[in-house]
């Protein structure tokens, strides 16, 4: 069923209803008499829309600009994306430096999850005394949470109690971060309560664009966004910690997403995908991972997609240490080549080695981690596109691309968050290891990687200190669990790793080059926006506060 044009109903109202250059713009819908009345708008109008949209924001470069793009902040922090030197300009040169980490630094983050939160704020506030709405309302609730969730990660205190209040209120006040978190969580808590109210009249999530309207699905996933924001709260301490623990206990027994199937078919569709009906019919109406990062709908490559190239840093790792680094960051992975590699980029063959070929981030052609006796880089690879689906031509990609969605929240995510809370709450949760081996099976599947091959690399990383979790300290396990998580995620959802490398300061990451600060940012600023329409409320903030743990940070990354 293709639902292409009801993303189109919704843009007018999402104009209305939050403005990304203003934050007094998305408290306040002016309804234009030649408009519909927002009370006309079903949920089953907007949700698919909403929705969409938010994805675009976590996994695209949404209207061309990487401002407002999770999926390269993440990527290129996280030193896995790079640069072709070689042949252009270095379009990461603010992400490698740090010098204009400011109000302008991916600030179409926060107006873009503002914009279409309230939208979905308008599908939870719908008429529905009968109950014949809980569904779409329990996705609502469970979308925003999860995308609230980002808000406070990246940003900290955040206006939440008022910030969708529309003309109400224009000058929203700002939540005080810990606050905000219990809210999501009991946001979700509630998506739950009425997913198991069967009331008789509910109408089906007809236009669910991601579980297509299968409840239980939504349950696991709600299920799974507050075991993440928990985990996020594993270093705290005082009354937070003790809401953590009290909150863990309720997740005990509870269903998480997870593979489903029961057998090894590749094309794994139990994670959280989205897909309204993407087609190849526009640039418009494809996945936007692929628009972005791969090719138009025509079949020509994207800017994008000649740019990037693995960085030198995730090259080695996935290599096996091919350059013999004495680094401690790489001689774990001494010998042990990973064989999802040559599905997350190309294949390039260099002194005679097929290997991912990649750029130290900040080096110029010609200087050391960028040499000139072979220019031939390692671009995206196949699998991150089409997965397991063999494809011969752009346009197949695009066409399998298209077919199985764009992910919001993947299977080895939740599988590598099971396995840490089984570390850390082995009295609540259990089964480390397996969980940890289900994410690499489900990240082999993603990408449509060999199954005996990565077999092969679970049992030769299992004990080594730091990539498996066989052996070693219970820190290096933690390290283990994020190394993998640093793989799983790369090219799926670079931001979610960024934060969980604040969180942890796993997997040890070096710095670009360029770098002109010590270490990567706790969090970003505030958009100028804010500064301009509400401006007695906006935090002020020095970039000492940026790049050290305070008061400003996230309140789960002030320890």
């Amino acid at each position: 069923m293709k639902k292409i044009n009801k993303i189109k109903l919704i843009l007018p109202l999402a104009a209305l209803s939050l403005s990304v250059l203003s934050c007094s713009d998305y408290l306040d819908i002016n309804e234009s008499p030649n408009a519909g009345h927002i009370e006309s708008v079903t949920p089953a109008l907007v949700l698919p829309g909403a929705i969409n949209e938010l994805f675009m924001t976590e996994g695209s470069e949404p209207g061309g600009s990487r401002l407002s793009s999770m999926m390269t902040l993440g990527n290129v922090m996280m030193n896995s994306w790079a640069t072709d030197v070689h042949n252009f300009g270095g379009i990461f040169g603010s992400e490698y430096t740090l010098g204009s980490v400011n109000s302008g630094f991916y600030s179409g983050i926060w107006g873009r999850i503002y914009l279409y939160a309230a939208n979905l704020k308008l599908v939870e506030d719908y008429p529905n005394a009968d109950h014949s709405q809980d569904n779409y309302v329990a996705i609502a609730k469970v979308v925003k949470a999860f995308y609230m969730q980002y808000i406070v990660d990246l940003y900290g205190d955040a206006p939440y109690k008022e910030a969708f209040l529309r003309s109400a209120n224009t000058s929203p006040k700002y939540d005080d971060d810990k606050e905000i978190y219990k809210a999501l969580i009991g946001e979700l808590e509630a998506a739950n309560a009425l997913i198991d109210n069967n009331m008789p009249n509910k109408a089906a999530a007809a236009t669910d664009p991601i579980f297509k309207g299968d409840m239980n699905k939504w349950k696991a996933f709600s299920n799974t966004i507050k075991l993440r924001m928990l985990l996020r709260m594993s270093n705290v301490t005082g009354e937070m910690a003790t809401y953590r623990d009290q909150k863990l206990a309720t997740l005990a027994g509870a269903t998480f997403i997870k593979d489903t199937k029961t057998t090894d078919l590749l094309d794994i569709t139990d994670n959280v995908l989205n897909n309204p009906g993407y087609s190849n019919g526009n640039n418009d109406k494809m996945n936007p991972f692929i628009s972005s990062y791969r090719a138009t709908s025509s079949g020509s490559s994207v800017q994008l997609y000649s740019n990037l190239t693995a960085s030198e840093h995730l090259a080695n790792c996935l290599n096996g240490n091919l350059m013999n680094s004495t680094e401690s960051y790489y001689t774990k992975f001494n010998g042990i080549v990973d064989p999802r590699r040559f599905r997350m980029f190309s294949s390039v063959t260099y002194n005679g080695v097929a290997q991912v070929k990649g750029i130290r981030q900040g080096a110029n052609s010609g200087q050391p981690g960028a040499p000139t006796d072979n220019k031939t880089l390692s671009k995206l690879g196949t699998g991150n596109f089409a997965g397991s689906t063999a494809v011969t031509t752009v346009g197949q990609l695009i066409t399998a691309g298209n077919a199985r969605g764009g992910m919001v929240m993947s299977i080895a995510e939740s599988e590598l968050l099971q396995a840490e809370a089984a570390l850390r709450y082995p009295a609540i949760f259990s089964g480390a290891e397996d969980h940890f081996n289900n994410a690499i099976d489900a990240s082999r599947k993603w990408l449509g990687a060999d199954k005996v091959a990565v077999d092969a690399y679970k049992v030769a990383i299992a004990s080594v200190p730091g990539l498996g979790l066989g052996a070693g300290t219970f820190n290096q396990k933690i390290e283990a669990i994020m190394t993998q998580k640093w793989l799983v995620l790369t090219n799926v959802n670079g931001a979610e790793m960024f934060i969980e490398y604040n969180r942890t300061g796993y997997p040890i990451t070096p710095m670009a080059v360029t770098s002109t600060m010590p270490n990567r940012p706790y969090r970003l600023f505030y958009p100028s926006s804010e500064y301009a329409t509400n401006s007695l409320n906006v935090p002020n903030l020095t970039t000492s506060q940026v790049f050290t743990k305070n008061a400003a940070t996230p309140f789960w990354n002030q320890n």
